[in-house]
Formats: structure tokens, sequence, C-alpha cells
């Protein structure tokens, strides 16, 4: 199995886990250490990054889907008792998954410079 296969699977695998953590009852929300905005941040930015790595030449489709994604898994929450929809906490998402679609094509660029380099033989 590819490198490029197994960061797939992750990235569908955080998708599904973000949506998990969004829409289940707030009892079953994973707890960190950090504070809440630090967690949405950091879950979408890894999704965006993982993402832009399994699928490098869709990274403007990924970002603007994952943008999508963030404001209508936060829409979700309005179905849920215990949960609340906030443009905030959609907003904070969508910011993490832009940082983590912009990190990802930034180390897909140097990987790309690298190999053509090797290639070229210098």
């Amino acid at each position: 199995m590819t490198t490029r296969h197994l960061l797939k699977g992750a990235a569908w695998l955080v998708l599904a886990f973000i949506l998990f953590s969004t829409v289940s009852p707030i009892d079953l929300r994973p707890h960190t250490l950090t504070t809440v905005n630090i967690d949405r941040a950091g879950a979408y930015a890894l999704a965006g990054l993982v993402f832009v790595l399994a699928y490098p030449r869709h990274w403007k489709t990924i970002a603007v889907l994952l943008v999508i994604g963030a404001l209508g898994f936060e829409f979700l929450q309005a179905f849920s008792p215990t949960r609340h929809a906030r443009l905030h906490d959609a907003l904070i998402k969508a910011f993490g998954s832009i940082a983590g679609v912009g990190i990802g094509y930034g180390v897909n660029q140097i990987a790309s410079r690298r190999a053509l380099r090797l290639s070229a033989g210098g």
C-alpha cells in the first residue's frame, strides 16, 4: 500500500471523526487539554493538511469543500438537543481548514521542487 493510499484513508477517517465529534451528544465529545477553539481549528487544520497531501492536485476544491463542510456540520448541531450551532464556531473551523490546506499546499510545493531537483541530478 502506498503512502498516498494511507493518506487518503487517514483523511477520510479524520473527517468522519470530526463529523462524529460535531453532531454527537455533547457528553460524547472528546475532551482535550486545550481550549475548544484550538480543538476546532486544529481538527479542521489536520483535515485540510491530510486531504491536500492525499489529493495534491485538488487543493482548491478541498479548501472550498472543507469550509462548506465546517458550516454544514455546525448547522447540523441545530438538530441536537445537547448542542448549539454558532457562526463563530463555524468560522473557527473554516479558518482551521484554510490553514491546513495552506500548510499542505506548501508541503506539496516543497516536495515537488525537491523531486525535480533530484530527478535533474542535483
